[in-house]
Formats: structure tokens, sequence, C-alpha cells
């Protein structure tokens, strides 16, 4: 079964993409770790930490292409994912400073002997241990997203309404983390992280680690989204995208592809958020905000939906475009992101990669069409001689 999975999944442009990210795992740290900072080759560590944010942006986008791309599902609500994993990844780091907090208290956080609270919370234990805190930052999304899409779903809620509702859920939990009896920090988050399983956060090699886990992670993702969108599942899934009335009447339970399709999608952006947050060293409310999710969306865009490898590119372009751009003209980069948009939905409907591979496509039947010709060609030439 796991061999026929892999055999869908592993098409050609995957297994470049996949080499490509596991190449860059091995060879960036190795540039970071193992060279001279005078060395023409050295990859210094805050590009290591940047581009493993890119990284993770870019599995997010692949997340969400997924529902969108083939499903038809346009959530405006992803940054909600994104951000619960980064939250349960957060409160594990949280949990590792212990007595080097400002306040020296052995078991409460900071914010919380400052907010004069007594006792750890109890939705705080099991934080101290990785695994569990890694358990959650994907159950505690995907329990979310079950919950929200079995009602949505059987709701049958569709197009512009259910992306305003995923949009508002978003929005319903950026002012609850906000409050600071949440428990979660309020405005501020969490921060100050120092150790992540015993070892030193600002080290370079748990940098050069963390940017590895970022694109082994990615190349995992992907392998199993194109598993995913290639079986039947996948072809059914595309059905529910394209027509989903005749879908329904053919005897699919529709609002089950959907769930399915929803909960691993924020699944994925939980993985995001937990790799995410130890390698930008803060996670606080901001990271809710409905305008992520839209900007996520524009990265999936410009990329192409619809083709696994579009978003990835999208992400990484726009975000190395954004560090340019906020860089020389900090006060322009809105303007300039939502032009982006624009001319992509204009001039690039199927986004960067979907127009390249649009373009290679009729190549190859121009190819054909006139091998074709010529061959009838020389069939026609070569009948005048046959019959002399």
């Amino acid at each position: 079964m796991i061999t026929s999975f892999l055999a869908k999944a592993l098409g050609r442009n995957i297994v470049i993409t996949v080499a490509i990210l596991l190449l860059l795992a091995a060879l960036v740290p190795a540039l970071n770790l193992l060279t001279a900072p005078d060395h023409p080759l050295h990859v210094p560590t805050y590009i290591v930490s940047l581009f493993g944010k890119y990284l993770t942006y870019a599995l997010l986008a692949l997340a969400l292409d997924l529902v969108w791309g083939f499903c038809g599902i346009l959530s405006l609500g992803h940054a909600a994912f994104f951000a619960l994993g980064g939250y349960a990844m957060g409160m594990y780091l949280m949990r590792q400073i212990g007595a080097r907090g400002s306040y020296g208290n052995p078991l409460l956080p900071d914010f919380m002997v400052f907010l004069n609270w007594k006792e750890l919370p109890w939705f705080w234990y099991g934080f101290d241990m990785f695994w569990f805190a890694a358990l959650m930052a994907i159950v505690v999304p995907g329990l979310l997203a079950f919950v929200f899409g079995w009602f949505a779903f059987r709701s049958r809620v569709n197009g512009v309404y259910l992306s305003i509702i995923t949009q508002a859920m978003t929005f319903a939990l950026l002012l609850a983390f906000f409050r600071n009896d949440m428990g979660f920090g309020g405005n501020n988050g969490l921060t100050d992280f120092k150790d992540i399983l015993g070892f030193n956060i600002q080290a370079n090699g748990t940098r050069s680690a963390l940017f590895a886990a970022s694109a082994i992670a990615l190349a995992l993702s992907l392998i199993i989204t194109s598993g995913i969108v290639r079986s039947k599942y996948g072809k059914i899934l595309v059905g529910v995208r394209d027509a989903e009335s005749r879908t329904r009447f053919l005897g699919y339970r529709v609002e089950h592809m959907k769930l399915f399709a929803f909960v691993v999608s924020a699944m994925m952006a939980g993985v995001a958020g937990a790799l995410y947050v130890p390698q930008v060293g803060i996670i606080n409310p901001g990271e809710f905000d409905p305008a992520n999710s839209i900007e996520v969306v524009i990265w999936t865009a410009v990329g192409g939906r619809g083709t696994l490898i579009g978003p990835i590119v999208g992400a990484i372009l726009v975000n190395g475009g954004k560090s340019i751009f906020t860089a020389a003209f900090p006060e322009f980069w809105l303007f300039a992101l939502g032009g982006l948009f624009v001319l992509v939905t204009l001039f690039l409907p199927k986004g960067i990669v979907g127009t390249a591979r649009q373009f290679v496509e009729r190549r190859k039947e121009y190819r054909k069409a006139r091998e074709a010709e010529d061959a009838r060609a020389f069939a026609t030439a070569a009948e005048p001689q046959a019959a002399e």
C-alpha cells in the first residue's frame, strides 16, 4: 500500500523538488557550520534562519493549495492553524526556560508571575515534553479544523460565505489570545526562548538543524500531498471542486471529502507554525491576523494554485521580495503586494508554475503537430515514387 502510494506521489517534478529540498537540508547547514565566516561559500546564520522561515511559509502555502487548488475551498483562516501550531511549540519552549526567567520561578513563565498567577493552568501540563508539544502542534489545529469543517460542510456552506466564516474564526481567536486571562501571554505572546531539546536555540548548530528540519518537513509534506491528489480520492476531490452538485449526485459524500482535505491541510499548517516559532524566537496573537491568511492566498496564487510546487515557489519569491522591498521602501510594501496580486490575476491567472507548465505543454503539442505534419508530407512525397 505504501509502495503504491509513493509510486503515485513521486512524479518527475515532485522527485526533482524533493531532491532539491533534501540537498538544501544537507548543503546549507554544512556551508554554515563547516566553512569559515570569510569563506566565499559561507552561509551566515541569519540567512539560514531567514530561509528556514521561508520554508515554513512554503509549507503553509502548500497546505492551503491542498484545499484551495484541489478542492475549491478558499480558506482565509489558515493563519489560525499556523498560529496554534506555533503556540504549542512556544509553550514547550517556555517550559524549558525554568528558573532562568527574569523572576526565577522554576514552574511559571515570567508573564504568569507578572500577572500574579499562583499555579500553572491545566492546559500547560505536558508541554514540558517535546513529543507532547509536537503532537499538540498537529492535533489541536486538526481538531479545530474537524469541528469547524464538520458543521460548515454539513451545512453546505460554500464559496465566499465559507471564506468569510474562516476569516471570522481567525479573528475570534485573535481577540481571544489577546486577553491576559487566557494564559498565553496576552499581547506580548511567548518569547525569550532558551533551549530546544537541550540545545541552545541561538547556537549556529541549532539554527542549521531547524533549517534542515523545515526542508525535510516540506519535502515529506509535498510527497504526502502529491500522493493524496494523484490518488482516486484526489480525482474525486477535483470533481468536487469543478462540479460539486454532480459529484454529490453520483453518490459521493462530498462533505466527508472536504473534511478530510481540510483537516490534513490544517495539520500541515500546524507543523509549519511549530517549525516557525523557534526560528523567529516569538509567537504572539499577531500571527492570527486575518491579513496573514490573505498573504498566504497571494503566495499560492502567484506561484500557481493547483500545482503543488507553485505555492512553494510563490511563498519563497514573495517573501524574499518582501525582505528586500521592506528594507528599501517599507511604507510601500502593501501597495506592491496588492499590485502583484492584481497583475498575477490579470496576466498570469495560472501563476508562475502553472503558466510555465502550460507553455511547455503547448510546445509539446506544437512539436507533435509538426512531426505529424512532416510525416504526412513525407508519405505524400513517397507515394508518386512508389507508383513509378
